[in-house]
């Protein structure tokens, strides 16, 4: 089995195999893609994609993976831009196509693509969502695809002939939004995390076959954060952000290694990690929620003190969580992002170093991403802003697509993968 390869000081990730990167935390390194684009410059090609989709693209060597979720009218999602809050979710008139796409790095020719399943959703989502958010993951030799809405999870290896699939059932989402909760992998392993109003679980499925491995009933409710596999020394752990906890699974038999409680609302954004903690928060629709730094030290169960330090807990901030984008570390920072407001806080103190408003920002739904020297925030309207990394906030670049951006993009063999309502965009020189 060829599994993702690791990134060697100074080189660019060959691949990108799952939501946010190899670490799943959206740090990238050195520097690997170009700094400043827009719609005339360091496009290397466009693609148009049929139907709705937010899921993230993936990349294995020279492909690229990502779903989408089409009817006959070729339905698209809207943005937050022009009062969609205010319009309510609608269940589609027809069958969808829930598809696997696989596109060329090198020109973004299309490859094959591949219908797991032609069905109609149970429920209805949020005009701005898709019934294709969740995002794919790949182990190497095959590529694990997850669509909520109809409970479907498959693997079809790189040259699109379906392995197996499975049904884990589809429920309903808070406030009928829909669902974005993508895959993990680890060690065999493809773990699903499925918090929803009706009945949550996470489980865990044996990655050649789809057979369960082992199932945890959770007392969450509806929650869109994506399970992080967190490696501290000899210590694995399957970090799943739900509604009032986080709780540490043991990645191979499901027990439970550690618990937070007292924690306020759902998560929508997932953690940012360095080599020390792990970085979650969260916030609601009204309120700002927490940022918490959790530190390796953790064990049991553990309920945060909002007032006082926790024990596991490195520091904590309250009213400081991120918005829908998950934060990104870069050198000795935490960046975090919400409603427009870019925060940086040191990693190891928690001191807030900075916090300034992004001039002209949309909603930012797409996570963050950083190399050495900067950090990227990609706005619903196109716009990328370039942030320098470090202590100063400075804004070094404003690149500019015109399309509707809600996906996290992908970065791999010195391109960046912007997914678009209407098309996939390579950025390269």
């Amino acid at each position: 089995m060829v599994f993702w390869v690791c990134l060697i000081p100074g080189s660019a990730w060959a691949d990108w195999p799952q939501f946010r990167g190899p670490n799943g935390n959206g740090y990238i390194g050195s520097a690997s893609h170009p700094v400043e684009w827009s719609s005339d410059e360091n496009v290397a090609w466009s693609q148009a994609i049929p139907g709705g989709g937010w899921s993230s693209p993936i990349v294995v060597g020279e492909k690229i993976f990502l779903t989408a979720a089409v009817d006959p009218g070729n339905t698209k999602p809207m943005g937050f831009a022009g009062g969609v809050r205010n319009m309510r979710g609608q269940t589609p008139k027809d069958p969808l196509e829930f598809k696997l796409l696989c596109l060329n790095l090198k020109d973004g020719a299309k490859l094959w693509e591949k219908t797991l399943a032609k069905q109609m959703p149970k429920f209805p989502i949020h005009p701005s969502n898709t019934y294709a958010t969740e995002s794919p993951t790949s182990d190497g030799d095959s590529v694990f695809c997850y669509f909520a809405a109809i409970g479907l999870v498959a693997a079809v290896d790189l040259d699109g002939k379906e392995k197996w699939s499975v049904d884990i059932g589809a429920f309903p989402s808070g406030n009928g939004f829909g669902t974005g909760s993508s895959l993990a992998y680890e060690a065999g392993h493809l773990f699903v995390q499925c918090d929803n109003d009706e009945s949550s679980f996470v489980v865990a499925l044996d990655a050649t076959n789809g057979q369960e491995a082992w199932k945890r009933d959770r007392s969450s409710r509806t929650c869109w954060s994506t399970p992080f596999v967190w490696k501290q020394g000899d210590r694995t752990v399957l970090v799943v952000c739900g509604s009032g906890n986080v709780i540490g699974y043991d990645p191979q038999d499901g027990s439970i290694v550690w618990e937070l409680t007292n924690i306020d609302s759902s998560f929508t954004a997932s953690p940012a990690s360095d080599a020390n903690h792990i970085f979650i928060g969260n916030s609601g629709p009204m309120s700002q929620g927490p940022l918490i730094a959790v530190g390796s030290d953790i064990h049991g169960e553990t309920r945060l003190n909002k007032r006082e330090r926790t024990a596991g807990i490195a520091w904590s901030k309250m009213r400081a969580g991120p918005g829908m984008a998950s934060p990104v570390v870069s050198g000795d920072y935490l960046y975090v992002c919400s409603r427009g407001i870019l925060a940086c806080y040191n990693v190891g103190t928690g001191e807030q170093v900075y916090k300034a408003r992004l001039p002209g920002a949309k909603s930012i739904a797409a996570s963050s991403w950083a190399d050495d020297k900067h950090v990227f925030l990609l706005d619903e309207n196109g716009k990328t802003f370039v942030i320098q990394a470090g202590p100063e906030f400075k804004i070094v670049g404003e690149n500019q697509v015109d399309d509707l951006f809600w996906s996290t993009p992908a970065v791999a063999d010195g391109a960046l993968l912007l997914r678009g309502v209407d098309k996939l965009y390579c950025i390269r020189k």
